[in-house]
């Protein structure tokens, strides 16, 4: 679809922000010591850099493990592979997250959603925030390794990796595509749970990550339309930023409908019926909500990209949960 390059709202500008205002290692702002960290109480440090890994984030991440894991050992796991795992996979999504706070600490403070992230507040140096994440990262890594295998383990790196490099640092700057490749990251999980439980990846997984993959665009651009402005200010050209609101959720919708078909190709391989219900059931509801918002865009009447944005974390819950549930009942 051709994308219509849409002008900022008045008095935003697009150009990227002054990365010298940014505080990296060495420099000094108002009230902020030689280092790029202000003196802070160990407590306030410390919820600091937990900030840095998004726990909310986390938490999605995890919601697709689990199942993953459930499906894979055909019931529940053993407890020290379901711990390794979710621990691990808990320091994976912080080092990744910690790592991008880094990366884009630049856009972060100039953004109205991300400027009380502890890089933009001046809370943590940029310095200790790159350690802290590598950290997380070696943790991780070695962690499920030794405690599962390390085809779990590699594809832990490479989730992380992808994030950071592919995502932050190539894609999300350059072209409106970022969240749609970027959001691969954001998949592995479910490939990480099954692998950590049988050492090895089959169909059932990859219709899984199929889920997640064409999901996350139509959830993150519902997100970004609400803070087009944000992301125009900083010069990231998120799909709303560069295409008219139509444009947009026309795209959800197509997303929607693949993220429901991606759901029920899990249905032939092997999930019950009570997956299969529960699944179009929650398709159904997911995109009569896309196509919602697109005719709110198409007749000009006041889109509510945050009542879509909020579904479809339920949706994905519940998809993933239904898994977990058949399994059970299967």
């Amino acid at each position: 679809m051709t994308q219509t390059p849409v002008a900022p709202s008045q008095g935003h500008s697009t150009a990227a922000p002054d990365p010298v205002h940014d505080l990296l290692p060495g420099t000094s702002g108002a009230g902020v010591p030689h280092g790029g960290a202000p003196r802070r109480p160990h407590r306030s440090r410390l919820q600091a850099y937990v900030a840095l890994t998004k726990p909310r984030i986390i938490e999605l991440l995890l919601v697709t493990t689990l199942p993953s894991m459930i499906l894979a050992a055909g019931g529940l796991p053993t407890w020290q592979t379901a711990l390794a795992t979710m621990l691990g996979g808990t320091l994976a999504a912080g080092s990744a997250n910690a790592l991008n706070c880094y990366l884009d600490r630049d856009i972060d403070a100039v953004m109205r959603r991300t400027g009380r992230r502890p890089l933009a507040r001046h809370e943590v140096s940029p310095t200790g925030a790159l350690i802290f994440g590598l950290a997380l990262g070696v943790a991780s890594v070695c962690g499920i390794g030794l405690a599962t295998n390390w085809l779990a383990a590699g594809l832990t790196a490479a989730a992380i990796a992808f994030y950071v490099i592919v995502y932050t640092a190539l894609l999300k700057r350059r072209t409106p595509q970022n969240i749609v490749w970027g959001g691969t990251a954001g998949c592995m999980p479910v490939l990480i749970g099954w692998s950590a439980v049988t050492g090895s990846l089959a169909w059932e997984p990859v219709a899984l990550f199929a889920v997640v993959f064409f999901w996350t665009p139509p959830h993150t651009w519902a997100l970004a339309m609400r803070y087009r402005d944000d992301y125009a200010r900083a010069g990231v050209p998120m799909l709303p930023v560069v295409a008219s609101p139509r444009q947009v959720t026309a795209q959800i919708a197509a997303f929607s409908w693949a993220t429901v078909a991606a759901s029920l190709a899990l249905w032939p391989l092997g999930a019950g019926w009570v997956y299969g219900a529960l699944a179009a059931g929650a398709g159904v509801v997911l995109v009569v909500a896309a196509h919602r918002l697109h005719r709110q865009t198409v007749r000009d009447a006041t889109a509510k990209p945050m009542a879509f944005f909020h579904l479809s974390n339920s949706y994905l819950a519940f998809v993933f949960v239904a898994v977990a549930v058949d399994t059970f009942l299967h």
